[in-house]
């Protein structure tokens, strides 16, 4: 059996969701084939997918939203992006169809969450699953008259399939579709280096993560000066300039390489970052503190950020609040209106790609 994962390209979120649930896909059928199909950067599909025998196929499905950085947008961009990318899908679909017929194995597609799947699967006359909180029709709708077309072509490509796995903070996705709606989707955290480990815990300073996706935002480094009382954990940034400047700043520790934000959160209390679906599934999964700055421009940030008041402990930023260092650390949260939430979706998701891979693939 053949799972070929198309996975958009649009930040980190997807890569992290689908490592998580095809972890447990692993684990519960060792003997399948797993593909993920993806331009996500190569070292973070490298430290998510880590100890999992997947392969990578780079190729890009979708253009999501072009940003300047983490909490901006870019409508005019993305539309010509998107033109760019009718252009190249063509050769791109016929490549793939022939690699993945080549294999000579039964196939499965699951789209998270590039509405080209659909055809993919046709092509290859296999099954397709859905696995996503929100659709790119849900996206473009709220841009305008430009985006019409690409609205209607997303809906009819969501509109086929075998089902669809709605993860938590969903926008409307009515795409008439079986559905199973799923809990958190997050992966455990790995053990620390013993070094590492223990340079976290040598002293009483709160440690914050801080983190804003796969855009990064150009914080000013010395506001971490401002909160001499807390420990901030960041990703090492790729530029030198900035790495040198954080690394001389006492209460700033960079990761190692090979460690994820998600394997610092059981040694952090509070999470400084925008609302993002994995980042969001991955602190609630461990009861962090979520500080919010809010973001426009993007149907989902609506969702995500009443997801965050129902469900986690949290104090929301004004993006000037942010830039200014006033973070509210040393300030009560403010308590969910509802429940926490169980972070099984993970496996539930694994559990219900095997279920359709059995009965549909199987039977063909």
């Amino acid at each position: 059996m053949l799972i070929y994962v198309c996975i958009s390209s649009h930040g980190f979120g997807h890569a992290a969701r689908q490592a998580a649930m095809l972890r447990e896909l692993h684990a519960l059928c060792p003997d399948w084939t797993l593909v993920i199909s993806t331009m996500v950067d190569r070292c973070f599909l490298e430290l998510v997918f880590r100890d999992l025998p997947v392969v990578l196929r780079p190729v890009q499905w979708d253009v999501g939203m072009l940003q300047a950085d983490a909490l901006g947008a870019d409508p005019a961009a993305t539309l010509k992006a998107l033109q760019d990318l009718e252009d190249a899908l063509p050769q791109r679909l016929d490549q793939e169809v022939a690699w993945i017929s080549n294999q000579e194995t039964p196939v499965l597609v699951i789209g998270d969450i590039p509405p080209v799947a659909a055809e993919l699967a046709e092509r290859l006359q296999a099954p397709l699953v859905w696995m996503g909180n929100f659709g790119w029709d849900d996206i473009y709708t709220p841009l305008g008259s430009a985006f019409e077309g690409w609205v209607r072509r997303a809906q009819e490509c969501y509109q086929r399939g075998s089902l669809l796995l709605r993860c938590p903070f969903s926008l409307a996705m009515n795409w008439h579709l079986r559905e199973i709606s799923l809990t958190l989707v997050a992966a455990e955290p790995r053990s620390l280096p013993a070094a590492f480990e223990a340079e976290l815990q040598k002293d009483s300073f709160p440690n914050v993560l801080v983190g804003f996706g796969g855009l990064g935002l150009g914080l000013e480094p010395s506001l971490f000066t401002r909160w001499p009382d807390h420990r901030f954990l960041l990703n090492r940034p790729r530029n030198p300039d900035l790495r040198k400047h954080l690394a001389l700043i006492n209460n700033v520790t960079l990761l190692p390489d090979d460690v994820r934000p998600l394997d610092v959160m059981p040694y952090c209390r509070r999470h400084l970052g925008k609302p993002g679906f994995s980042s969001f599934c991955e602190a609630m999964a461990a009861d962090l503190g979520l500080h919010v700055v809010e973001r426009q421009g993007f149907a989902e940030a609506d969702t995500l950020m009443e997801g965050l008041r129902q469900h986690a402990s949290h104090r929301i930023l004004r993006r000037e609040e942010l830039e200014s260092g006033c973070w509210g650390l040393d300030q009560p949260l403010q308590p969910p209106t509802h429940g926490r939430l169980a972070s099984t979706g993970a496996f539930e998701a694994a559990k219900a790609v095997k279920r359709v891979a059995i009965d549909t693939v199987q039977r063909i």
